[in-house]
């Protein structure tokens, strides 16, 4: 997944150039996501939890077990509880950290450190680092695949996923993507499917036999990042750079339909009890898209967030959205940057409500 604006890691140029036009705009007053903010279906901002904090950010996962969310930063990753917004505790040893997986079987977590090429694994009861295994370069989605007991770190630049033991954290294979994976989803019953972002496919993974099975095109969709998924209904959403939703059978292998969506997109998410599919944008809002039926859907509304809130993470417990963002400064003349600065102490963890 991309990072988000301050991020640390070096995402493809050309999405950084997209990014950059929107946060210019949005700075300048000239966009209009914010006044469209009056029907949220229901969904507003019910709180904001400034934790402060240098360094980019990338992903957020939520721990349902323990009602916490785990940010990570450039560095390490922040646990926040979900109902007062403190700061818990810090994971440290990260370069360039990205995404956080859990598997409650084993009373693992695992981060991956981009930068460095690996995954650490911690314990979700002490937070201890317990190991630190070497993945592939920018090592940057992850996820746990309950049933093989496998984890998988999806390594952008190397075009793979690493396999790693959930219980001993050790690394167990090696799968060949042919193009450069975003986010993983799994059905929980033998399917693991990714977003490769530079073909604008799915790539289909049976993840005991750590093989492909299949791929599908998702044009019209571009750039694909967040990936969420309806599991009852078989259903895939991929969030595109080109501001679609491409909603895919994951059964048959083929796009159903697409929606239209915000601009900088980079985090998707499916509540299976609303029926509800989101879409975080770093333009500064998430749109929610509504299933009327497996093959049918419509946009019910655009959420007002903040400026480079691109990832979320949904609760399917309480069925809170999480997003993160932090403020800008004005753009400095004269000194070649693309994006402009983050104020200092400003980093906010979004909690959005119906």
């Amino acid at each position: 997944m991309t990072a988000s604006p301050m991020a640390d890691r070096s995402p493809q140029r050309a999405r950084l150039a997209r990014f950059a036009a929107v946060t210019l705009l949005a700075l300048a007053g000239t966009h209009s996501v914010r006044a469209q903010g009056a029907a949220g279906g229901g969904y507003h901002i019910a709180a904001r939890y400034t934790v402060g904090g240098d360094g980019g950010w990338d992903y957020l996962t939520v721990d349902t077990a323990r009602s916490r969310v785990f940010v990570t930063r450039s560095d390490r990753v922040m646990v926040v509880d979900e109902g007062t917004g403190k700061l818990l505790a810090e994971i440290p040893g990260l370069n360039r950290g990205h995404g956080v997986a859990l598997d409650y079987s084993t009373n693992h977590g695992f981060v991956t450190s981009g930068a460095d090429s690996t995954v650490l694994m911690f314990d979700l009861g002490t937070l201890a680092v317990l190991k630190k295994t070497t993945a592939a370069v920018d090592a940057d989605a992850i996820l746990y695949d309950p049933a093989s007991k496998h984890v998988f770190s999806f390594n952008g630049d190397a075009n793979t996923a690493t396999v790693l033991d959930a219980a001993t954290g050790g690394r167990v294979g090696t799968i060949p993507l042919g193009g450069k994976p975003e986010f993983g989803v799994t059905d929980r019953v033998g399917h693991v499917y990714v977003n490769i972002e530079d073909k604008s496919e799915i790539v289909e993974i049976d993840p005991a036999a750590m093989t492909v099975r299949r791929r599908w095109s998702i044009a019209p969709c571009e750039d694909p990042t967040g990936l969420a998924i309806d599991v009852a209904h078989a259903r895939l959403f991929s969030v595109c750079g080109n501001r679609t939703m491409a909603v895919s059978d994951a059964a048959a292998g083929k796009v159903v339909t697409t929606v239209p969506i915000g601009g900088g997109v980079d985090g998707a998410g499916f509540d299976a009890e609303t029926g509800n599919a989101f879409a975080s944008a770093g333009e500064g809002a998430i749109t929610v898209v509504h299933e009327d039926a497996p093959d049918r859907y419509h946009v019910a509304s655009t959420v007002p967030t903040m400026l480079g809130a691109r990832t979320m993470a949904v609760d399917p417990k309480t069925h809170r959205l999480y997003t993160v963002s932090a403020k800008f400064g004005p753009m400095p003349a004269g000194t070649g940057r693309r994006r402009p600065p983050v104020l200092p102490g400003s980093f906010t963890v979004l909690v959005l409500e119906r």
